[in-house]
């Protein structure tokens, strides 16, 4: 009922933001009097405060149209390789023969956000590597007669793209699919160990969540699994192809996320409100990029969204091996061929520090010239992935260990 009601007034406020870009398309006239003064400037930035606050952000673009190959830039064309009901794997094709960069698969979380919000992650690797991405899809656009998705089929699709690619290929979880990526690999090394990925690099991934536990952990052990179940899973409303899907919905997820930190948010957003006034675009452009990312937020499908709070954040079934996948018992300590990095961030107030690291402790059997781990100071959970600190620091170490170990 309350995806209908946040339909529902996401459709009233429609002729409220239509008046709101009206308004300020008069205001923004070049010969308006009005335009320059205290007054109009005010409007101006109220109207457009407005219009941004309740526009509905759809699935951005990558936008990542050319890279930069010793100095020369170098057009880069995305193109899907692979499909699955629910995801796409996409390569970023560069125009240029280099059969020597090695080929690497990010794999995104699907945990609200869209894969672009690993634009940065895949402009820091576009130079010098091969770089595929998984894109997964929005569940209020998948038709209820269709098949579903789960924590099993997560696994699958890793295991499919990742043969797809051949055993060359490096993979990369960020954060939500770390769990499934190391039971992927896992299983590869258990039962197909030709077919196992080079190396494995685990970001900011919730492996262990007793370690360090975090604001987002404690939430998900304060209620029990049928609270989740009857208070955030709802059903997609009418004028959506995924019309009567059960899902979690990404505006849910958002409000979460925001809470965490409400006051930095509001900080944000009254500074954008200040640069509307003032007339002040730099800084305002990079605010506005940043939330115009972080708004857009996708639906989780509902049995994908409640195994992964039982078996990750509840009952930890990975570190206490209790895994399964289809079944079968999942054994990490089978991984010997796949080399493992893993990296944390010091600030992280998702993933705390130990979370993935854990990983090591369930790969006993993985020799220690075959492991690395680093803490990355000064960062919280997104300058893992994008940033300055990302792009000086954290992938360096992450491409000298696909060097080392390709």
């Amino acid at each position: 009922m309350l995806y209908h009601v946040y339909e529902m007034q996401r459709v009233a406020m429609a002729p409220m933001r239509l008046l709101a870009t009206g308004a300020l398309s008069l205001l923004d006239m070049p010969f308006n009097p009005l335009r320059e003064t205290p007054a109009g400037r005010l409007s101006a930035a109220a109207l457009d405060s407005f219009e941004h606050s309740t526009r509905r952000f759809g699935k951005p673009a990558f936008g990542l149209g050319h890279t930069t190959i010793d100095g020369a830039p170098v057009a880069v064309h995305e193109e899907i390789v692979a499909r699955q009901p629910w995801c796409d794997l996409l390569h970023f094709r560069r125009d240029a023969y280099r059969p020597q960069d090695p080929a690497v698969l990010l794999v995104a979380p699907m945990s609200g956000h869209y894969a672009t919000l690993l634009r940065g992650t895949v402009q820091g690797f576009l130079p010098d590597h091969d770089v595929y991405i998984t894109d997964w899809r929005d569940a209020r656009d998948m038709p209820v007669i269709g098949p579903d998705f789960d924590l099993d089929d997560y696994v699958d699709y890793v295991m499919a793209f990742i043969e797809h690619l051949g055993p060359d290929v490096h993979v990369i979880a960020v954060c939500q699919p770390a769990v499934p990526v190391l039971a992927a690999v896992s299983v590869m090394n258990d039962a197909k160990p030709h077919t196992a990925p080079r190396t494995m690099t685990l970001i900011g991934g919730p492996i262990d969540t007793r370690e360090g536990p975090t604001a987002v952990n404690a939430f998900a052990k304060s209620r029990n699994l049928d609270w989740f179940r009857r208070h955030v899973i709802h059903r997609v409303p009418v004028g959506n192809l995924g019309f009567m899907r059960q899902v979690y919905p990404g505006f849910l997820q958002l409000a979460g996320f925001m809470a965490m930190n409400l006051d930095r948010h509001m900080e944000a957003h009254w500074q954008m409100f200040q640069h509307l006034v003032e007339g002040d675009g730099e800084p305002l452009a990079s605010k506005r990029a940043f939330y115009d990312e972080y708004r857009a937020v996708m639906d989780l499908s509902a049995p994908f969204y409640l195994q992964t709070i039982e078996k990750v954040f509840q009952e930890h079934h990975l570190p206490r091996g209790l895994y399964r996948h289809r079944g079968a018992l999942v054994e990490p300590a089978a991984i010997t061929r796949t080399a493992m990095l893993t990296v944390e961030g010091e600030r992280d107030d998702i993933s705390g520090i130990g979370q993935t690291a854990a990983a090591h402790k369930l790969t006993p059997n993985l020799a220690p010239e075959r492991r690395a781990h680093w803490e990355q100071p000064g960062v919280g959970h997104y300058g893992l992935f994008n940033g300055r600190r990302f792009n000086a620091e954290v992938a360096p170490r992450i491409k000298q260990f696909i060097a080392a170990h390709g």
